[in-house]
């Protein structure tokens, strides 16, 4: 509903691009191959096309990655689902920051662990768990139908970590700083969604200058405030208030894995805001979901001979792929 009927016609109205990667040249031999065997043929399977189709590798490889993009998704759908991720991180942050004004646990820490478990679950902080919950399972489950990028892994890691641990300071009432925790992310992130629309519509300066603004805010919230503000709450001020128990150790081993990932990224963005200041333009996202090659600008491929009939019905040899599609099957690259 909101990508329908808000993100894009705000999308349309920016003039973002509504059409996706360009589409390869229909042929039914190579797209057998492309559905039933492999997105990404070897050297081998190249050669074994390149004679069949008389077409030279350098086309067939394009045709693939041609191929590939197109099941990639417009720039209109990323900017729509930006522009909901950037809304969502917008609303939270805000409402966190409303919450937590009125908490003393906002500026003294210490006043998290204060009477602790005997705890009350206020209406508020129980509303912001519950949306915030559902937001991250949403974010777990969708990257599986999602583009899969490069850094799929770590982002997985990362959603077990935050689902985890918001479930388990949920179970075990440490809410009062898991409040803290949940707002200080959400700060970086509204910048990082409002760069990512910005770069969409093309709007190049503004969106150097948001990425840059989300360099220094991630790295100051991430590095600095994080460790110095809640690990020092949860690794000391709780063991001096309350002593040892289980569940002190689990929670803070679960925030020192978020931690290395907050280094990781951190290590991504400084490498990408160094090339934006040497290059006077923030570099491409390291995490693109779309490949590009030199020669991309070369749309349709060239053949050595013309084709014939027989070589793009998808009729010759056997099943019309040169017994491609009956042989044994290949190892695939991921």
């Amino acid at each position: 509903v909101f990508h329908r009927f808000i993100a894009k016609p705000c999308a349309l109205g920016l003039k973002v691009q509504a059409n996706g990667p360009q589409k390869a040249q229909p042929n039914a031999i190579l797209e057998k191959v492309f559905t039933a065997i492999t997105k990404h043929p070897d050297e081998k399977r190249l050669e074994g096309l390149s004679k069949q189709l008389d077409w030279d590798v350098r086309s067939i490889q394009r045709w693939f990655r041609q191929r590939r993009n197109q099941e990639k998704p417009s720039t209109l759908r990323k900017f729509c689902e930006s522009m909901w991720r950037f809304t969502f991180y917008l609303y939270i942050f805000t409402y966190g920051v409303r919450f937590l004004k009125k908490t003393p646990w906002l500026w003294n820490t210490r006043q998290c662990w204060s009477g602790y478990p005997y705890q009350p679950l206020i209406p508020d902080l129980h509303y912001y768990y519950i949306v915030e919950l559902s937001f991250y399972w949403s974010l777990m489950f969708s990257q599986f139908i999602d583009v899969k990028r490069k850094d799929f892994g770590i982002m997985f890691t990362h959603h077990i970590v935050t689902v985890t641990l918001i479930t388990f300071s949920y179970v075990t009432n440490l809410t009062r700083v898991g409040t803290l925790i949940l707002c200080l992310h959400d700060a970086a992130d509204i910048v990082l969604e409002a760069a990512k629309m910005a770069n969409y519509c093309k709007c190049q300066k503004l969106s150097d200058l948001l990425f840059l603004t989300f360099a220094v805010v991630f790295i100051v919230s991430r590095l600095g405030i994080y460790p110095l503000w809640i690990l020092n709450t949860t690794l000391f001020e709780l063991y001096e208030a309350l002593g040892n128990f289980p569940a002190l150790w689990v929670f803070n081993v679960l925030l020192m894995v978020l931690q290395i990932l907050h280094c990781f990224w951190s290590y991504l963005i400084i490498k990408a805001a160094y090339k934006a200041i040497s290059k006077g333009k923030v570099a491409k996202d390291a995490r693109s979901d779309v490949e590009s090659s030199s020669d991309e600008e070369e749309t349709v491929p060239r053949s050595k001979a013309p084709h014939s009939t027989v070589a793009t019905n998808g009729t010759s040899g056997a099943n019309g792929t040169n017994g491609y599609l009956t042989g044994a099957t290949s190892s695939e690259e991921h």
